[in-house]
């Protein structure tokens, strides 16, 4: 069976987010002063062969903590649907 992944990956909410600081400051200077502390992060779509959902949601579990997310500086949450 194929499953489709949505992952989205941010840094964690104890770190400072250099690039999300930089936006909530164009953003204030572009009138939106009600915007506030933007977050900048990842989503990332993928496609896993799995022989049921539960062994997809492994699969992306670990591709996330091998690779996707530096878990030092990110934390991460996921969906996994099947597809046609």
């Amino acid at each position: 069976m194929k499953f489709k992944a949505q992952i989205d990956i941010m840094p964690m909410e104890e770190l400072l987010d250099p690039q999300g600081k930089v936006v909530t400051q164009s953003l204030h200077k572009l009138g939106l002063g009600d915007i506030d502390n933007v977050r900048i992060g990842k989503h990332i779509n993928l496609f896993v062969d799995a022989s049921d959902e539960s062994q997809a949601h492994k699969a992306v579990d670990e591709a996330c903590t091998k690779l996707l997310a530096n878990l030092i500086m990110e934390s991460y949450s996921f969906s996994v649907e099947q597809v046609s």
